[in-house]
């Protein structure tokens, strides 16, 4: 198959079989850096030179927050476990419901249900093993 586009032709080899309707679908990768063969603007989805560098840029922050989200995220567990290690030990129970209902509230009334989704997530996390 030969694929035009404004930066070129590029032709792909037809796969050896056809999947039918039983064949799952190939895994879908994460998406690769740009390489020779594909330019900034195609790997960002921007349209000129400069979106395509803010975009890369923008990624690049994204990820490093990412990276700050999840270890925050290991810290908030560790201290979860501290607290429900203490609880337990003292003859408590290893989760306090009202507690969780205070975060739940906490993060509905800053980002709405979504909030309330990710809290939830978020505390199904922390609990660790019951």
């Amino acid at each position: 198959m030969t694929i035009t586009t404004s930066t070129g032709t590029a032709t792909l080899d037809a796969p050896a079989t056809t999947p039918d309707a039983t064949t799952p679908p190939a895994p879908a990768g994460p998406p690769t850096a740009p390489t020779a063969e594909r330019d900034d603007a195609e790997w960002t989805g921007a349209r000129t030179p400069e979106a395509a560098e803010l975009v890369s840029g923008a990624r690049e922050h994204i990820d490093v927050l990412d990276a700050r989200i999840l270890a925050l995220i290991g810290e908030r567990r560790a201290v979860s476990e501290q607290i429900q290690r203490a609880r337990v030990g003292s003859g408590g129970r290893r989760v306090s419901l009202a507690r969780e209902m205070e975060i739940l509230e906490r993060y509905r009334e800053e980002l709405g249900p979504s909030g309330t989704r990710m809290a939830m997530l978020l505390l199904e996390l922390c609990r660790g093993r019951s």
